[in-house]
């Protein structure tokens, strides 16, 4: 997929170069990606063993922690490594097929998030018609055609980053592959590329944030006609967990790749560490406790646990 590259390997800087501070650093990171793997798995077992949690909303729920474990493992282990290793080379190949992962990954949770949007939308606005519309059938063809659009946009994304010709600097300023920092070491003209991928950026997160703004907006405007105080709070906390996320990831997601190339600093790592490496840890605690139903599946099978070692 490179394209008329010289260089065979970068060197990835990392998070910092003090190294008092990479000890620290590697143990909370570890910390933090132990942790981002139990709680997603945690969420995703207990979706498949719970029925009451056999719905759509936690059918993408499952895909959406899948996505979080895949993206973070694609960043952390390499970066917990390069924290302890003095030899922080990356191949280019390998460079590229980081970049490449990370890519269909995030533009996947993008696309989930939209969908987690649709079906709120539709399971408040639409209660009657809910399990017409959003079907199992529905459900298949709607991730189906997400990891789909999200390769093929991730090919794009790469070619347009790794195409040029790397005849320059190898040393990369961050603790992974970036579009942003993997550009500026390209040799030949990227205006052209960097427009491409702004433009498929632009299309994916436009396109995602338009159906969750039109589905929130409809879900106010139903919620706002309910008599009963009652069930307008209900509705607005089947909302929260979903609106806290997408909050989370937009909002980083839209500071990093929505300004010009000469407006990036110092402060995109931090940015960087918190969609790639905190985002995936605190969503499974956004949606199990700020969710009344996963929390009670939890106390079931807790329940259930116990009983069964008793006996």
């Amino acid at each position: 997929m490179g394209g008329n590259h010289t260089q065979t390997e970068f060197i990835l800087l990392g998070i910092t170069d003090n190294p008092y501070a990479q000890t620290p650093l590697f143990v909370l990171f570890l910390l933090i990606y132990i942790v981002t793997l139990v709680g997603n798995i945690a969420i995703t077992i207990l979706v498949r063993v719970s029925p009451s949690l056999h719905t759509p909303m936690y059918f993408f729920l499952t895909h959406f922690a899948f996505t979080d474990i895949c993206y973070s493992t694609v960043i952390s282990p390499r970066m917990l490594a390069d924290l302890l290793s003095e030899d922080k080379t990356i191949s280019f190949t390998g460079c590229m097929m980081q970049f490449l992962t990370f890519a269909v990954f995030a533009a996947i949770e993008s696309h989930l998030l939209a969908m987690m949007a649709y079906d709120r939308h539709v399971a408040i606005c639409q209660p009657l018609f809910y399990v017409t519309i959003i079907s199992s059938r529905v459900c298949w063809q709607l991730t189906a055609s997400s990891y789909l659009f999200a390769f093929l946009s991730a090919i794009i994304y790469t070619w347009c980053t790794f195409g040029g010709s790397f005849c320059g600097p190898n040393r990369i300023d961050h603790f992974f592959c970036d579009v942003v920092t993997v550009l500026k070491l390209v040799c030949s003209d990227t205006h052209s590329n960097e427009m491409v991928i702004f433009a498929l950026f632009t299309v994916n997160a436009v396109f995602a944030s338009v159906i969750i703004l039109l589905s929130y907006m409809s879900i106010i405007r139903t919620v706002l006609r309910m008599c009963s105080a009652q069930s307008r709070a209900r509705a607005f906390h089947t909302c929260a967990s979903h609106l806290m996320a997408v909050s989370m990831y937009f909002g980083t997601g839209f500071f990093m790749y929505l300004q010009p190339p000469s407006s990036h600093r110092s402060l995109d790592k931090v940015a960087s560490i918190f969609y790639a490496v905190l985002i995936p840890m605190l969503n499974p605690f956004i949606y199990s406790l700020r969710n009344r139903e996963v929390m009670g599946s939890l106390v079931k099978c807790r329940r259930s646990f116990f009983s069964h070692w008793q006996h």
